[in-house]
């Protein structure tokens, strides 16, 4: 299970030291800069935004003033708000199992737009999806050799997506940069993980890395690599008492709760477009910090919502934080 202490500066949970400017009397959109040196007295919340419109652009220019956050119902100060470029980790989960032979391309096709188009500075690690969760031994800034090892990539095998996801959120804790994602192509369909939708979801909530999804069509009448049909009723997993929960809803479930984007390709060109407006989101995400007055114990999950009063929009952010 992942650490709940282990959450860095870029998403949820920073413990700053305030000098004694009194951050109450901030104005809203202020911007507070950690400095090493002071004193620890004052715990604060940071949350990445994005905001999109119907079609998934990004939607620039937006201030402080513009946005609304709320701990457990209750409304928040904004005290600090950046909008800024940064370098990025990127865990790239590339689904190769069987289920994906016929939409591999477009998968692929995606994985490779997204990292030729990425900021020299960002880092990468490449994750495959099959019968075992496979994974480059560590990060590389190497853009042009991951998306050569992309293109190497061949289908088949049985599907272990959650143990892939899960072991993406777990090798995360290794990456340079502040600012994290996990970038998700595949069905959703799942046959063969050993961890449950459940603990995948809870371990995705307790991790600094927003996770987006591509999801592409499951292979008609394919098979699971195995030479057994492949069938949707083989993503239940052994521990699920609910009802059958499909691929693709996991997927949109997952980006949702950790602020992320999720986008449906059926071809190579809504693959790339899809990527682009990813590409676009991490590049111009809001990152809004309050100070909640009241923690609670170590380890209590808090609820947390971001509205903006600009019209015919919609706010990803993360829902949920955990008390240090």
């Amino acid at each position: 299970m992942l650490a709940r202490r282990e959450l860095r500066f870029s998403t949820l949970l920073l413990v700053l030291g305030l000098t004694a400017l009194d951050a109450q009397k901030l104005p809203a959109g202020a911007a507070l800069t950690p400095t090493a040196a002071f004193k620890i007295s004052s715990q604060m919340v940071l949350v990445p935004v994005s905001v999109t419109d119907n079609y998934g652009k990004t939607i620039l220019g937006l201030r402080a003033k513009d946005f609304s956050i709320f701990d457990d119902q209750k409304p928040q100060q904004i005290v600090s708000f950046t909008n800024e470029d940064v370098p990025c980790s990127v865990g790239m989960v590339l689904d190769v199992s069987g289920s994906m032979r016929n939409a591999l391309g477009i998968a692929k096709d995606g994985a490779q737009a997204f990292v030729r188009a990425a900021n020299p500075d960002d880092e990468f690690l490449l994750l495959t999806v099959s019968t075992l969760p496979g994974a480059q031994p560590a990060f590389t800034s190497d853009s042009a050799g991951v998306a050569q090892n992309i293109g190497f990539t061949k289908s088949g095998g049985m599907t272990a997506l959650i143990d892939t996801v899960y072991l993406g959120l777990n090798q995360m804790k290794k990456a340079r940069h502040p600012q994290r994602a996990l970038i998700i192509f595949s069905d959703g369909m799942d046959n063969h993980s050993q961890y449950s939708r459940n603990q995948l979801l809870r371990a995705a909530l307790e991790a600094d890395v927003q996770i987006y999804t591509i999801i592409l069509p499951t292979t008609p009448g394919g098979t699971a690599g195995n030479g057994a049909p492949f069938r949707p009723s083989m993503i239940a997993k052994p521990g699920d008492r609910g009802p059958q929960i499909e691929g693709p809803e996991l997927l949109e479930t997952l980006a949702d709760k950790t602020g992320g984007l999720h986008f449906r390709a059926h071809s190579d060109v809504d693959a790339r477009d899809a990527v682009m407006k990813v590409g676009e989101a991490l590049r111009n995400e809001y990152v809004i910090g309050f100070q909640p007055a009241e923690a609670g114990p170590s380890g209590k999950a808090h609820r947390i919502r971001v509205t903006t009063t600009l019209p015919k929009v919609y706010v990803h952010a993360r829902n949920s934080y955990y008390a240090p």
